[in-house]
């Protein structure tokens, strides 16, 4: 994120603006020093920290100094007085993919989230969004997300013991008759693993990475069929080789067009002979804007008008506000 920062500054930036980058050590703690560093520094600006709990502990110093700070935080309740979120919500994003579900027919939403504040944030929005728009939640479930085994969870949302239970029971049932009817629908059962509808239409499973390869590679093993189930998720998987997973296949997700970012994706790795971080468009876009607005003809304009301008400003991903 410094480097895509620098990149901008190089783009943007003229003999007015300097970047002063300070090492937060990935803690409050070292949030709240550097920023203190910062503010005596002179720093007119605060660009980060990333996380929620670094986003509250750099705060107070901010305000009290009032200097405001652009944060990148996807933790919408940690901005307000003078703290700006500049993340990828996903909040948003779970209303938007959810409002698409439902125009496409889906009314019955069953969720998979991790136990984590960003999960009750996306379980929340799904629920939100499908109450206002007339859909239902049926079934929510949420899993340790330190855990490396989802096979009772993923079973547990698709109901998948109740099913299993009612084929056995067919079988057992049609197996007692014994007339010709009951053996060519014996022959229809014998390659099912369950029996009966799913308790849900669409899915939203709320993570990415390796948790999401890891239960989407369940769901069907435990008869949730990506081609009748709507399988949906957010901005996490926005990452490049998703479609790798056959489950995840024709399956939906809310985030920016990768379009957009493309001359940005090419110019870093050109730069740094690396791929850019999904992330690391937050941070070209804050120095960028931070860069325009130090430009002002009576001097560095960072105030809460400025920086909340509602026309937004174009941006990597588009445009942002």
């Amino acid at each position: 994120m410094l480097n895509a920062a620098q990149l901008a500054l190089f783009a943007f930036g003229d003999d007015k603006v300097e970047l002063l980058p300070h090492d937060t050590a990935g803690t409050p703690e070292g949030a709240a020093t550097a920023a203190q560093v910062a503010i005596g520094d002179g720093a007119r600006i605060i660009l980060g920290p990333l996380l929620a709990g670094s986003v509250q502990a750099v705060a107070p110093a901010a305000r009290a100094a009032n200097v405001p700070v652009v944060a990148f935080s996807s933790d919408r309740t940690v901005a307000g007085y003078g703290v700006y979120v500049m993340g990828f919500l996903p909040s948003a994003e779970a209303d938007r993919v959810v409002r698409h579900a439902i125009n496409k027919g889906r009314k019955r939403f069953g969720i998979l989230a991790p136990n984590t504040p960003y999960g009750a944030t996306v379980v929340e929005a799904v629920q939100a969004a499908a109450v206002s728009a007339g859909a239902v939640v049926t079934k929510i479930r949420r899993y340790d997300p330190a855990s490396d085994d989802f096979t009772a969870v993923v079973r547990d949302v698709a109901d998948y013991t109740v099913r299993h239970q009612a084929l056995l029971h067919q079988r057992t049932e049609l197996k007692a008759k014994d007339d010709e009817a009951s053996k060519r629908a014996l022959e229809r059962l014998a390659s099912l693993q369950s029996i009966g509808d799913l308790p849900f239409d669409a899915l939203m499973v709320a993570d990415g990475g390796k948790r999401l390869q890891e239960i989407a590679a369940l769901l069907p093993f435990f008869d949730v069929d990506p081609g009748i189930v709507q399988i949906i998720g957010t901005g996490q998987w926005d990452v490049a080789g998703l479609g790798a997973e056959p489950a995840l296949v024709n399956a939906l997700y809310a985030a920016p067009d990768p379009a957009a970012r493309r001359d940005f994706s090419k110019q870093f790795k050109d730069t740094y002979g690396e791929d850019a971080p999904r992330l690391a468009t937050l941070a070209y876009d804050a120095m960028a804007l931070a860069a325009v607005l130090a430009r002002g003809e009576q001097g560095p304009d960072f105030s809460a008008a400025s920086l909340t301008s509602a026309s937004g400003f174009f941006g990597r991903d588009g445009i942002f506000r």
